[in-house]
Formats: structure tokens, C-alpha cells, sequence
């Protein structure tokens, strides 16, 4: 770019290439989601002979109304809201102490501290003694406490964390609020937390968007088909195919119920995404600063 602000041959090139590439990755992440929900509104005739490209066809809400029908559906439904409330809140409320203890210079063997944290991130004790960890001393099998205690934590989220503190809180503000005589309790709820609003949300965004899509503890872990989050619900339907008690109903022939499942099949991929869509625009404005404060090394 010259000194009256016009650019170079070359650098309009650049941009070109650059926003190309850039619309090309858009569509190619837009269009199995605008698919995907075409195909649940439409009519399951169009999927089947491959007439549907990118909206709907034939509109048809026949495909919801079968899903919101199903019991297991709205049972999956409570499970995964209490599972991301609970978990959530935990760990945030974890995560938010340890990544401030951790930040804290005053704390002796923070480092050893931190290198034992990393150490978890590399190795761990594997999948059949954690489980019979879980279920014989714990007493964590087919309990709903599962989903949410052994990953009360998470480890890069904690160190992510401790480095927004250290490097976006000024460390002589937490000093001058201990010579007016405030604990850490106080420091940390009345000092640290109002300025670190970016990076809660992040985390919050972070840990809600993993409980909701968890379902390999589930799988793992719990028996009952009422204690089951929405994914493995979900996971039951499309992965087994176990879709006959799902569109069955009077007076539908065995050929309606097979046409409906294609529709169904993507009905509930909406249904269980759409939670996570409308969550992510009311953080959105935390999300950026908040992560790339926290990414920066410290």
C-alpha cells in the first residue's frame, strides 16, 4: 500500500484470494446446516429421491410433530438441561478458584502445582480402572452424578483461566484490596470476578456446549433409560436406527413410516443443536476478548 492509501496490485490479489477462501470455507460449513434443516422441514418423498439441494421442498412439519410426540425425546431434553446447569455451574465455580489460587504469586509451589495439572493432560490411568475406580470406591455407576463430578475440571480451561488473571487483572490492584483488609475470598469476589466477565462467559460457553454434547460417560457409565442426556437418545436413534416407536402411529402404513423417518432423522439433529445456537449469541460479545486475553502466554 503507497502513502495515499491505495493498494498495490499485489495486495488486491492477496485480498482476493483471502476472501475467497474464506466464502468457500463459509459455504462449506453453511451448507450441511441449512441442509440439514431443509431436510427436517421437508417432504420425506423429496430426501428420499434426492430432490432436495439447499431449501425446503414440499414443506411439512409432520417430522417435529413426531419428535416433540416422543416421551424419551423430552426425557433426554430434562436430562441434558439439569446435567449442563448442575455441571456447568460446578465447573465454573471450580475453575474460577484454582485458576485464581494458581494465579496468586504469594502461593507456594504454584509452579509444582501447575506441572502436576499439565502431567493429567498427557497421561492417565485409562478406561478400566477408571471405571472401576468409579464404581466400586466412588459409588458413581448409574449415578446422575457421573456427568458431572469427574469432570468438574478441566485442566486447559483452569490454565486458560489463570493466565487471564495474571495478565488482564493488574496484580497491584489485588494488593492494595489486602491492605484495606480484604481476604482473598473478598478480593476474588469483589475485585477479580467483575473484571473477568469475558473470560467467565468463555468458559461458561466452553463446559455448557461439552455437557451438552457428552455422551460417552453416559454411554459408559449409566444403565437406566431415564437417567440418559439427549445425545444418547439421540445416538439410539440414528446410530441403531431404532426409529419404530419414534414415527410409529394409527393409521400410518409401513411405507408412511419409513418415508417419515428420513425427516425424522434430521428433526432431531435440530432439535438437539438448536440449544447451543441461541446460547452462543448472548456470550458472543465476551467470547473473542475473553480467549484471546486468555491465550496469551504468561
Amino acid at each position: 500500500m503507497n502513502h495515499l492509501g491505495h493498494k498495490s496490485a499485489g495486495d488486491r490479489i492477496y485480498d482476493i484470494v483471502i476472501y475467497t477462501i474464506l466464502t468457500l470455507i463459509m459455504l462449506g460449513t453453511l451448507y450441511p446446516l441449512i441442509y440439514i434443516v431443509s431436510a427436517s422441514l421437508s417432504n420425506p418423498w423429496a430426501i428420499v429421491k434426492g430432490e432436495l439441494w439447499l431449501l425446503p421442498k414440499d414443506i411439512s412439519l409432520d417430522a417435529y410433530r413426531k419428535v416433540f410426540q416422543n416421551p424419551d425425546i423430552w426425557t433426554g431434553y430434562r436430562n441434558s438441561i439439569l446435567y449442563l446447569v448442575v455441571g456447568t455451574t460446578i465447573n465454573v465455580v471450580m475453575t474460577t478458584m484454582g485458576a485464581y489460587a494458581l494465579s496468586r504469586r504469594d502461593l507456594v509451589g504454584r509452579h509444582v502445582l501447575v506441572l502436576l495439572f499439565t502431567f493429567t493432560l498427557l497421561f492417565n490411568g485409562g478406561l478400566i480402572p477408571t471405571f472401576l475406580i468409579y464404581k466400586n470406591v466412588l459409588g458413581l455407576y448409574n449415578n446422575l452424578w457421573v456427568m458431572v463430578i469427574p469432570s468438574a475440571v478441566s485442566v486447559w480451561n483452569l490454565i486458560v483461566m489463570r493466565t487471564y488473571f495474571q495478565t488482564s487483572i493488574p496484580y497491584e490492584l489485588q494488593e492494595a484490596a489486602f491492605i484495606d483488609g480484604c481476604s482473598n475470598i473478598r478480593t476474588l469476589t469483589r475485585i477479580v470476578l467483575p473484571l473477568s466477565m469475558p473470560i467467565i462467559a468463555v468458559m461458561t460457553m466452553y463446559y455448557a456446549v461439552a455437557h451438552w454434547n457428552a455422551y460417552f460417560m453416559a454411554l459408559i457409565y449409566l444403565n437406566d433409560d431415564w437417567r440418559m442426556p439427549l445425545q444418547m437418545v439421540i445416538r439410539n436413534l440414528l446410530i441403531q436406527q431404532d426409529m419404530g416407536g419414534l414415527v410409529g402411529g394409527q393409521g400410518e402404513s409401513l411405507v408412511e413410516q419409513l418415508l417419515l423417518t428420513e425427516g425424522v432423522k434430521y428433526a432431531v439433529i435440530v432439535v438437539s443443536s438448536l440449544p447451543m445456537l441461541l446460547l452462543y449469541p448472548l456470550v458472543q460479545k465476551h467470547f473473542v476478548k475473553g480467549v484471546m486475553m486468555g491465550a496469551i502466554k504468561g
